[in-house]
């Protein structure tokens, strides 16, 4: 196994963040419905925009999992119109490994749920 595999694999099964918010100003909720992964987070924003803290709470394969994770280390401390303008593939960079199109959608979902709190 390489080095990023076994990345993945520890932010699967030690997520980042995954413990909850005792206040948040922001939280969404999505869902992959091809295989049924979940995903929560939330956010506490300051008024400056900047993320204080960041909470996830994913239920899914190893691919949503861990990229939920590594986006939310990745967000946490930046401005929202940062956050705002990630893009599929820059995602799809963080986690360093391949991505079938099969599991596209799972390394995406965490973007989805963050982009979904930002509109």
């Amino acid at each position: 196994m390489d080095l990023y595999s076994e990345i993945i694999l520890d932010h699967y099964k030690h997520p980042h963040n995954n413990k909850p918010l005792k206040k948040h100003t922001h939280s969404a909720k999505e869902l992959n419905p091809l295989c049924g992964d979940s995903l929560t987070i939330s956010l506490e924003v300051d008024p400056k925009g900047k993320i204080k803290n960041v909470s996830i709470s994913p239920k899914g394969c190893a691919i949503s999992t861990a990229s939920a994770s590594i986006l939310s280390d990745y967000i946490l401390g930046k401005n929202i119109k940062h956050i705002a303008k990630l893009k599929n593939e820059d995602i799809i960079k963080m986690l360093n490994i391949e991505i079938t199109p099969g599991r596209f959608k799972c390394a995406v979902l965490p973007l989805s749920t963050i982009k979904k709190i930002l509109i």
